[in-house]
């Protein structure tokens, strides 16, 4: 929830309050800092986000309106600042959603989308994702195995067939373990809804400590707008 607060604010901030986002970044720092986090880890997770870096570098070369001159390239204005906003807001949110993977569980986070009443039968489907997505992955380790004992080694299109049809046969298996795992909790008397914990109260605390960042985050974007 705090994270989610923290994103709303850095995307509702317009990206020419260029302090706030300093600030934004540092409070990120901070956080990383408390959390013990290494931050060699964060930063090389962040490079997921090299393909829309390099999307939002192009904008400035297309577009509307006024333009500008910045090293020796014309550039419109409106590109420059839609690309520095999806570089700053998408940075600062991949961090905020490291920090969240990187310092909480991945049941726990399913327990808050259940506490944020985000509908039953997607967190069903994003837990059921969670669970056997390494049977998945241990599936498709297997055949690759049967394959190169095989002799096969995929070396140009000619093999894309094996290939495809290798995807394919993962894909019915899949399903068909999907079938066996729904039939057998039909058997243990599923009703559409899974049972749930019983969660612990929290602490005054924990409401301090949860609604820190969020307030910090607000207050940075409301003193940018009044500067």
């Amino acid at each position: 929830m705090a994270v989610l607060l923290f994103i709303i604010s850095v995307v509702a901030t317009p990206i020419s309050q260029y302090l706030s986002y300093l600030a934004f970044f540092i409070l990120l720092m901070l956080v990383i800092s408390i959390s013990k986090l290494p931050y060699k880890t964060i930063f090389r997770r962040t490079l997921i986000e090299i393909p829309f870096i390099l999307f939002a570098f192009l904008m400035p070369f297309f577009g509307t309106g006024e333009k500008v001159v910045l090293l020796g390239f014309e550039l419109y204005r409106s590109g420059l600042e839609a690309g520095a906003a999806i570089i700053a807001k998408g940075t600062l949110g991949v961090i905020a959603s490291l920090i969240l993977s990187a310092s909480t569980t991945a049941r726990e986070i399913l327990r808050g989308l259940e506490r944020l009443k985000m509908p039953g039968l997607m967190v069903q489907i994003a837990s059921f994702m969670l669970r056997y997505i390494n049977v998945v992955s241990d599936e498709m380790n297997r055949m690759k195995i049967a394959r190169q004992s095989r002799g096969f080694n995929a070396k140009g299109v000619k093999d894309w067939k094996v290939l495809g049809n290798a995807a394919g046969a993962l894909f019915i298996r899949s399903f068909e373990r999907g079938e066996r795992v729904h039939l057998a909790m039909m058997a243990r008397g599923y009703s559409g809804s899974m049972p749930t914990e019983e969660g612990k109260n929290a602490r005054r605390s924990d409401w301090l400590s949860a609604l820190t960042l969020p307030t910090l985050s607000t207050a940075i974007s409301l003193i940018g707008k009044v500067l």
